[in-house]
This record gives C-alpha cells, sequence and structure tokens, in this order.
C-alpha cells in the first residue's frame, strides 16, 4: 500500500466514486422490473428517511477527521493523531447508535407523518414502519466506516477507501437484486418481505467494506501507528482540546451539506406552483420538477462524482501544505484541482447535452420536454462541481466565514430568482428552464468572487489555468461541431431503448476519439498530467 500524490489519489477516488455511482444507476433498471409502484414507493420511503439520519450522523466528522489526521500526521503528532481518531470513532459511534434508537422508537411516528392518517400507494403505516427500522441498522455501521475512511485518507491513502466503496456498493446491489428475486420468484414471500430484503442490503455492504478497511489497516498497521515517544508540544492537546477541534472543523461542513441541500428545497416550494400560475398544466410543471429534482440529478451525480473524487484527495493533501505553509504547492494544488475537475466535466457536460436524447430514452422513455429541460440543466454539472472545489480550498485554508457566507448568498440568491427568472422566461414560452437559468447565475457569480478571494488570500495565480481552460472549451466545441456534422449520416431520431443505446455507445466514443485528440494537439495532456514523468516512471517498471 503507497501513499497517492494529490494527482493520483484524485484519479482513484474519482475512479472509485463514478464507479459506484454507474452501479447505483444500472442496478435500478432490474430492481424496478421485479417491484411494483407500491414496493418501489416502499423502498423510497425507506432511503429518504435513512438519508436524513445518515447525514446528520456524519455529515462533516469523515471530512474533519481526513483533515485534522492530515495536518498532525505532517507535523509527526503521531500520538495526537491516533487520538483524533480514537475521539472521533466514539462522537460517530455514539451519534449512530443516537439516531438508530430515535428511528427504531420513533418509526410509527415518522411514517405516520409521510402517509398521514391512510395508507398511500396500497402501503400502510406497518409496511413503513418496518422498513425503516430494517434500514436505521445501518446507521450502526456506516458512521465507523466513514471515519475509518477519513482517517486513511488524511494519511494520504486512496486506494483503500475507493475499493471499500466498490465492495460496498457491489455487495448492496447484489443483495437488493439477489435478495429480491429469490424472496419474490423463488420463495413466493410478499413484496414487503423483498423491500425489507433489499434496504438491508445498506447495512450488509457497510460491514463488509468496514471489514475491508480493517483488515487492510492491520496489515499495513506500521504505516500508520508509529512506535516513536509522544512530542511534548503533543502533550498540550488534550481530549476536550480535540473535541472541539473535531467539532469546530466539521461544524462548517455539515452547514455546508445542509445549505447545498436547501437548493433543492427552494425547487421544491417554486417550481410546480410557479408553472401551474403561469399557465401550464400540472403534468408539465411535475415533469419538469421531476427531471431537476431526480431523474436529471441522477445522470449529472455521475460528473459531480468527479467533484467528489477529487475534494477526497485535495482536502487531506491541501491541509497537510496549508499547516507546513507550503504556498508554491497550494498554488499548484488548486490549479491542477480546477483544471483536472474541468478537462473532465466540460467534454463530458457537453456530450451529455448533445445526446441528451437518446441517453434519456435508455435510462428512462422518450419525453421531449424532459430532455429539453435536462440539455440545459446538465450545465450545472459544471457550475456545481466547480462551486463545491472552491468551496473545499476556502473551507479547509480555514476561511470558514467566507465559505459560509458565500453559500449562503448563493442559497438566498436562488431563492430570490428562481420565480422571477420563470416569469422571465415565460415570455419565450420557456418557464421552465427558469430554475436552471437561476441556479446557473447563482453559482457562477460565488465561483467568480471565489476564484479572486483565493487568488488574494492564498496568492495564487491562474495564469496557465485560464489557457488550460480555453484549450478545453475549444476542443469540446470542435467535438460538439464535428459531431453535429455526423447527425446528417446518422440522425439522432430514436424513440426506443435499443436504438437509442447504439446511438449513445457510438457518439460517445467518437466524441471521446476526437476531443483526446484534440487535447493532445494543444498540449492540455502535456502540461496537465507531466507526460514525461509518467513515461520516465513506465521506463523504470519495465
Amino acid at each position: 500500500m503507497k501513499k497517492n500524490s494529490f494527482f493520483e489519489g484524485s484519479f482513484i477516488a474519482t475512479f472509485g466514486i463514478i464507479i459506484c455511482k454507474i452501479i447505483g444507476l444500472l442496478y435500478v433498471i432490474p430492481f424496478y422490473a421485479m417491484i411494483t409502484s407500491t414496493g418501489a414507493a416502499l423502498y423510497s420511503f425507506a432511503y429518504s428517511i435513512y438519508t436524513v439520519f445518515l447525514s446528520l450522523s456524519t455529515s462533516g466528522i469523515p471530512i474533519a477527521m481526513s483533515k485534522l489526521v492530515s495536518e498532525y500526521n505532517s507535523l509527526e503528532y503521531h500520538h495526537t493523531k491516533e487520538k483524533v481518531y480514537d475521539l472521533g470513532k466514539k462522537i460517530i459511534i455514539l451519534l449512530g447508535i443516537f439516531f438508530f434508537i430515535i428511528l427504531m422508537i420513533f418509526a410509527p411516528n415518522i411514517a405516520s407523518f409521510i402517509l398521514g392518517n391512510n395508507a398511500s400507494g396500497g402501503n400502510s403505516i406497518e409496511d413503513v414502519t418496518l422498513v425503516i427500522r430494517i434500514i436505521s441498522t445501518a446507521l450502526l455501521i456506516v458512521p465507523i466506516l466513514s471515519v475509518t475512511k477519513g482517517y486513511i485518507q488524511g494519511h494520504k491513502y486512496m486506494a483503500p477507501t475507493s475499493i471499500s466503496n466498490i465492495i460496498e456498493q457491489i455487495v448492496r446491489v447484489l443483495v437488493i437484486l439477489i435478495g429480491c428475486f429469490v424472496s419474490l420468484k423463488i420463495m413466493g414471500t410478499s413484496e414487503k418481505t423483498a423491500i425489507g430484503i433489499s434496504v438491508f442490503a445498506a447495512t450488509i455492504g457497510a460491514f463488509l467494506a468496514y471489514i475491508y478497511l480493517i483488515i487492510k489497516m492491520k496489515k499495513n498497521k506500521n504505516l500508520f501507528i508509529k512506535n516513536v515517544e509522544e512530542k511534548e508540544e503533543e502533550k498540550k492537546f488534550t481530549a476536550k482540546y480535540l473535541i472541539r477541534q473535531i467539532i469546530l472543523y466539521a461544524l462548517p461542513f455539515i452547514i455546508i451539506d445542509l445549505l447545498k441541500s436547501a437548493y433543492n428545497l427552494v425547487d421544491t416550494v417554486t417550481i410546480t406552483r410557479t408553472l401551474t400560475k403561469l399557465g401550464y398544466t400540472q403534468n408539465t410543471a411535475d415533469l419538469t420538477f421531476a427531471t431537476i429534482a431526480t431523474w436529471g440529478n441522477k445522470l449529472s451525480m455521475i460528473i459531480i462524482s468527479i467533484s467528489m473524487g477529487i475534494t477526497a484527495s485535495l482536502i487531506p493533501s491541501l491541509a497537510s501544505d496549508y499547516v507546513l505553509k507550503k504556498d508554491k504547492e497550494i498554488n499548484k494544488k488548486v490549479n491542477q484541482a480546477i483544471q483536472l475537475l474541468l478537462f473532465i466535466t466540460i467534454p463530458m457536460t457537453i456530450g451529455l447535452c448533445f445526446l441528451a436524447r437518446p441517453v434519456w430514452i435508455v435510462f428512462y422513455s422518450y419525453d421531449p420536454l424532459s430532455i429539453s429541460v435536462f440539455q440545459l440543466f446538465i450545465f450545472q454539472a459544471i457550475t456545481f462541481s466547480l462551486f463545491s472545489i472552491l468551496l473545499n480550498i476556502t473551507q479547509t485554508t480555514n476561511n470558514t466565514k467566507v465559505t459560509i457566507l458565500t453559500l449562503f448568498v448563493s442559497f438566498l440568491g436562488n431563492a430570490i430568482l428562481n420565480i422571477p427568472m420563470m416569469n422571465l422566461l415565460n415570455k419565450w414560452h420557456i418557464a421552465y428552464q427558469g430554475a436552471s437559468v437561476a441556479t446557473l447565475i447563482t453559482q457562477l457569480i460565488p465561483i467568480i468572487f471565489l476564484m479572486i478571494f483565493i487568488q488574494k488570500k492564498l496568492k495564487v495565480k491562474y495564469r496557465q489555468t485560464y489557457i488550460t481552460i480555453a484549450k478545453i472549451t475549444i476542443s469540446s466545441l470542435i467535438m460538439l461541431l464535428l459531431l453535429y456534422l455526423i447527425t446528417f449520416i446518422y440522425p439522432l431520431n430514436c424513440t426506443t431503448k435499443i436504438p437509442a443505446l447504439i446511438q449513445t455507445i457510438v457518439y460517445t466514443i467518437l466524441g471521446v476519439i476526437i476531443y483526446i485528440i484534440l487535447v493532445i494537439k494543444l498540449g492540455v495532456i502535456k502540461n496537465l498530467f507531466d507526460t514525461k514523468k509518467i513515461v520516465n516512471r513506465l521506463k523504470k517498471s519495465n
């Protein structure tokens, strides 16, 4: 097991997250084919509640763990680093147990709140209570798993956590699909039982992923725990002080997560009501909201996962450089993070916009309105990803007030602008694009502000980054133009899944080939990936 540089770590973490997202996207097809809409609703009820409580019990602490472990490890405060990990585990275990008990006790009340006094879609309060209680067992495992990942990432080992993510997702999906098939098709049990098995898959997947990490850490114990005497300066770090540090480091990330989630709340409250007031049908309003809040979001998460992977590697690496005051390394990594993110997200976003019709048909069905909404909505993948990276850079370098204030202003701007933008675009009969335009604007402006703030505060120079972005954008637009010309020979006019899948594969391969050739010709690959270093490594390995 070897430490990963920021660049290597970004690729490993990103690859792992993207694989997990793709698996999570694809399993839905066979799973939903086996269950009814009632079963799907029951499954959704369980996960919607579980996600909220999981966020409450884990949000912030794993990231704080990664940052603190990296800082103390860089200062060679090995005993303090282990104290932080032990205290972090205790805090997260207590939080997990607390919310597990809350869900077990109040599951009937939560189920009643979801359904009201009557059953909804065929599900009873007892059914929803059962699945909530079953999935709550994951809160006993997932929090400690998350902190352990943060501890390992704090040492700049990205491969084990990425593998654990893949293990967790594969096991979860296998248990869902096999358990559901055996339960319904072989044993002939009720759908409620099959859904119960499916939601318990989260616990099994997390448990096996945690076992893998524990085994990995024990085998490489010498890489984590150093047999050295406690330094004199470490003795001042009491448990009380370290707990306070964990909370202070975690709190901003928790607030960030909550404010990010608030974006969805704005759309929930405004889209459907405003569109119906403007004279659009209820069906149009519902489809627009569903595309933005759920179905389009699932597809955009594949692109957004790239920023999650880069962030996982960036936080411990940047925290280490910041505490050691390595200004040149900070400048290098900030620019690398932005360039790497846009190198992948810009062509992927433009490609998904171009292939919106066949991609939407492959995963869902042919619906012109949803496809049109998605074509603009997908560009949020770029702005949201870049916004997230910049927020994490400011937070990791202890600019908490700026981070939270920027995010709050962005959220407030989105809340204010959503309805006026829908009203404005209604003049051109495209009010359904208003929410997407509002979000793009309220993310772009904070991005510009954060870029300027980071430039001044951390003395980061963007000249090469701007040149690289220009080359990436030119390459992506040329790719788009060439793909558009190909449509005159092979038009994108499919309406069914198999032709749509073939078109998606063909145009994706062509797009990737065109883009790679262009970025190589323009020198992007050479500048971004340090090809000389890669060639030298390959020569050494041979």
